[in-house]
C-alpha cells in the first residue's frame, strides 16, 4: 500500500461523488445514518458509560458508513448489516477495531477534559431553556472551545482513514493512526477544499431550507423540513468520506475489488 498525492481540486470531486452516491441509494444511506444517530442517542441515556461506549464504537460506525458508500458506488444496495461491518470479520479485526475505538475514546476524553480546565462554555449548574445572543458570545469567547477545536484537528486526522486501514487492510491500530495522519497531511490541500466545499453545501442547504420554510408557512413548516434535510445532507457528507480514503491510498485494487468487509484482512 502506498500513499497517493492528489491535487487540491480532488476535494471538490469528493464532494460531488458523495452527493452522486447518495442519490443512487438515498433511502439506504440516510437510513443507515439515522440508525447510527439513533444508537448514539440511546446510548447517551446511560450516564457516563453510554457516552464512553458511543466514543468507542464511533470508528466502527464510520467504517460501516464508508462500507455502505462503497456498496452504493458499486451499484449495490447497502443492507442494514453493513453498518456493523467492523464486527462481521475475523476475531483479530474485531479486536483491532475495539482497540482503535478505545484509543479514540481516550483521545476525546483527554481533549474535553483539558478544554474544561481552561473554562467551561457556560457556568456550571446554569440551565438555559433558550439560546440567547449572550450565550453565543460566551460560547465563542470560551478558551476551552477554541482549544478543543484546535486540538481535535490532529485527532481527526489520525482517525480519518484509520478504521478502513484497520479493517480492510489489516493495519495495526497504532500504525493506522500514523498512516492516516500522514495521508491527511500529504493531501491537506484536497482535504481543505473538501471541507470548504461541504461548508458551502451546508450553507446553501440552510438558505434553501429557510426559504422553503418562509414560503410554506413559517416556523412550523421549517421544523418539518429541517430534520429530514439535515439527515440527507449529513448522509451525503458521510458518503463522500469513503472517496477520500479510496483516492489517498494505492491499494493495488479498484474499489470494487477491495477486500470484502466480511473477509480476512490482506
Amino acid at each position: 500500500m502506498k500513499l497517493r498525492n492528489v491535487p487540491a481540486g480532488t476535494g471538490l470531486q469528493w464532494v460531488k461523488l458523495g452527493i452522486q452516491t447518495f442519490f443512487r441509494q438515498p433511502l439506504a444511506l440516510s437510513g443507515l445514518f439515522f440508525m447510527f444517530m439513533a444508537a448514539v442517542s440511546v446510548l447517551s441515556i446511560i450516564p457516563i458509560l453510554g457516552t464512553a461506549l458511543s466514543a468507542v464504537l464511533t470508528p466502527a460506525a464510520n467504517l460501516g458508513l464508508m462500507a455502505a458508500s462503497r456498496e452504493a458506488s458499486a451499484g449495490r444496495f447497502p443492507m442494514p448489516s453493513t453498518l456493523v461491518s467492523a464486527f462481521r470479520g475475523s476475531r483479530e479485526q474485531k479486536r483491532a477495531m475495539l482497540v482503535l475505538g478505545s484509543i479514540y475514546a481516550g483521545c476525546l476524553l483527554l481533549v474535553l477534559a483539558t478544554a474544561a480546565l481552561l473554562g467551561p462554555a457556560a457556568p456550571v449548574g446554569e440551565v438555559e431553556t433558550s439560546v440567547t445572543p449572550q450565550m453565543m458570545q460566551d460560547l465563542l469567547g470560551s478558551p476551552g472551545l477554541w482549544f478543543a477545536l484546535l486540538v481535535y484537528i490532529p485527532v481527526l486526522m489520525m482517525f480519518w482513514h484509520a478504521p478502513a486501514l484497520v479493517h480492510w487492510h489489516g493495519v495495526s491500530p497504532v500504525k493506522s493512526l500514523f498512516f492516516s495522519a500522514l495521508a491527511c497531511w500529504q493531501n491537506k490541500g484536497a482535504l481543505l477544499v473538501f471541507a470548504i466545499g461541504w461548508m458551502g453545501v451546508f450553507l446553501l442547504s440552510g438558505l434553501v431550507i429557510s426559504f422553503l420554510g418562509s414560503v410554506l408557512g413559517g416556523a412550523q413548516a421549517l421544523n418539518i423540513i429541517m430534520y429530514p434535510a439535515v439527515l440527507f445532507v449529513a448522509s451525503m457528507f458521510y458518503a463522500s468520506v469513503y472517496f477520500t480514503f479510496r483516492d489517498s491510498f494505492d491499494t493495488g485494487a479498484e474499489p470494487e475489488q477491495l477486500p470484502s468487509t466480511t473477509g480476512d484482512p490482506t
